[in-house]
């Protein structure tokens, strides 16, 4: 009986012994948070006296914090340059709509990497890079997936959501692994609860949650328990005594930010309980966590005196919180102040984790872990571009250049002077106020000869100049919706009925059934056109009364690589489809 117990006790040893081990060389678990269209300045760690952010303040406190931090001005750019460590332009994304948003199969995300690694992958929330096979997360390295469309709820391209109005934010349908799936709830609260569900299931294997929350972006839907903490403040109080600049809010900035700062609320909320349930599974030391965001705010409001907002290419607009943490791997609480950006991220991750970063190709980022450890850059040279336009980029128009703490900005014509760019020394001038190109014009004339440079460089590549297609009839995705985010055309195409569009498609040749759906219902006895390449299909709609879904049955399209273009005609008048579906059958 004691030797039966003794050798109980030791296998109980070495079996627990071994569990200890296991758990001690597992390797790391992964979670990136990054939110929508929140500023630098909507943090309490970042000076906001208004917002209330308690969570993300003390993950502030606990991680190293980088203070010199940048990203693109606006989101689908951030987002492909995050997942790849490559400057968008590169990835094909140049835009956040008109067909600029959808990201080459051929670029190699942060998922698939970890995933080479046996690491499980999870998506919860945006991804705004691409809403058809081959670009959809499934496509792109990701084992779940519970998604949007496009670049927010409401959006017309998240056309689950777009015609719930001021609803759009609750009780969603979502795409959860490709398929539509009814939700109970605000928005927030089902993209973080899916996320802890996703890593409670997977605690026992190294995971990578990439929470990716559409909140604070319009539009500013919140529940209302939040917004009543924010309804009576006045968010322009109390700035401008320290000196920074505070750029005047109307009453509709205002109002704005009440409701921006509850849906933030709302976010640290979630993150609580996120932070919490790592505690409860033991797994908060062997995580690594990274909660920034992907560009400055849409409305004015406190941004610490950075000066410009979203899609500007000034202070303002592309510079964001960076917090990481992860205790087993080195200390906290420290302020890295280094130029560092959203291409830097894949790198880290790959020195922390140990994947290889891609060799085929230019990655742009630089791994920050030796500035994370105290040691000096080993790119002390760096230099960052920032740029957006609608459509592709401009010469010279809101475009930037930064180095070794200088910056260049160019809002002019393409063969403007020196003198009309906007030059800063931002060691001595962080808030862009005072421009220095005409009595310093050798810096500003160095810095738009790199700048003119990474120009070049960029536009001419080969995503870009052949952007990414969507390929309809692949079994991977059968039906395909085409919705309007992804389709091109006129400048500005959103929910307009009469306007030029079309998708850039790859069809496999076969018999499709297609339905057209319209804004709101087109007059009838008009002609539904189906342009595909040289092949035309058009019928005509008998319908007797207004109807806002026309259907083809038994089309035969041939193989097609190329451009996509429906249109309804009646009375003079085109129509261009709010979506399409092709099933191929």
């Amino acid at each position: 009986m004691h030797i039966h117990r003794s050798l109980f006790t030791l296998v109980f040893f070495i079996s627990f012994s071994f569990s200890f081990a296991q758990q001690k060389t597992k390797s790391p678990n992964v979670i990136l948070i990054i939110t929508d269209d929140q500023g630098y300045g909507d943090l309490g760690t970042n000076g906001n006296p208004h917002i209330n952010t308690p969570t993300i303040d003390a993950f502030a406190a606990e991680s190293v914090r980088f203070t010199n931090f940048y990203v693109s001005p606006v989101c689908a750019p951030t987002r492909a340059s995050l997942m790849t460590g490559r400057y968008s332009l590169r990835t094909g994304v140049r835009d956040t709509y008109n067909g600029g948003a959808m990201m080459a199969e051929s670029e190699v995300t942060i998922a698939e990497l970890l995933k080479s690694k046996n690491y499980v992958t999870g998506i919860f929330g945006k991804w705004h890079l691409g809403d058809n096979y081959p670009m959809r997360p499934s496509d792109q390295g990701f084992d779940e997936s519970v998604i949007h469309l496009s670049g927010g709820m409401g959006q017309v391209g998240d056309f689950t959501t777009y015609y719930q109005g001021d609803r759009s934010y609750f009780d969603p349908v979502l795409w959860h692994n490709n398929e539509q799936e009814s939700y109970e709830g605000y928005c927030s609260d089902i993209f973080a609860t899916e996320a802890i569900n996703f890593i409670e299931k997977n605690k026992d294997k190294p995971f990578f949650t990439y929470l990716s929350f559409n909140a604070p972006h319009t539009p500013l839907q919140v529940p209302d328990e939040y917004y009543q903490k924010y309804k009576d403040i006045d968010p322009s109080a109390g700035f401008g005594e320290d000196g920074k600049p505070f750029y005047p809010m109307s009453e509709g900035d205002k109002e704005a930010a009440r409701k921006v700062y509850a849906m933030v609320e709302n976010i640290d909320d979630n993150l609580k309980k996120l932070f919490l349930k790592l505690e409860e599974l033991g797994i908060e030391e062997n995580t690594i966590v990274i909660f920034m965001t992907d560009n400055g705010p849409q409305q004015q409001r406190f941004v610490a005196g950075l000066k410009g907002r979203k899609g500007s290419a000034y202070q303002g607009g592309i510079r964001a919180p960076f917090f990481i943490r992860y205790p087993d791997g080195f200390k906290g609480n420290k302020e890295v102040n280094t130029l560092s950006a959203h291409l830097d991220v894949m790198p880290t991750l790959a020195e922390l984790v140990g994947f290889e970063v891609p060799t085929d190709r230019k990655i742009d980022g630089h791994s920050m872990l030796p500035l994370i450890k105290g040691e000096k850059s080993s790119t002390p040279d760096r230099s960052y571009f920032a740029y957006w336009t609608r459509k592709y980029p401009e010469l010279y128009e809101n475009i930037s250049i930064q180095k070794e703490g200088w910056k260049l900005v160019g809002n002019t014509d393409y063969n403007s002077s020196i003198e009309s760019f906007d030059l800063f020394d931002l060691s001595k001038d962080p808030y862009e106020q005072q421009n220095l190109s005409a009595s310093n014009s050798a810096k500003a004339l160095e810095l738009k000869s790199e700048m003119d440079g990474i120009y070049r460089e960029l536009i001419n590549e080969e995503n870009l100049v052949n952007p990414p297609v969507i390929q309809i009839g692949n079994k991977a995705e059968n039906p395909v919706f085409l919705n309007r985010n992804d389709a091109a055309g006129e400048r500005g195409i959103w929910d307009q009925e009469d306007i030029f569009g079309y998708w850039k498609v790859a069809i496999e040749p076969g018999v499709y059934d297609i339905k057209f759906k319209f804004v709101k219902p087109v007059p009838p006895k008009g002609k539904m056109t189906l342009e595909t390449g040289n092949y035309a299909s058009i019928e005509v709609d008998q319908s007797s009364a207004p109807i806002d879904i026309l259907e083809m049955k038994n089309v035969k399209l041939e193989q097609t690589v190329g451009d996509l273009l429906p249109f309804y005609t009646v009375a003079g008048k085109r129509y261009f489809p709010f979506w399409v579906e092709l099933e191929k059958k």
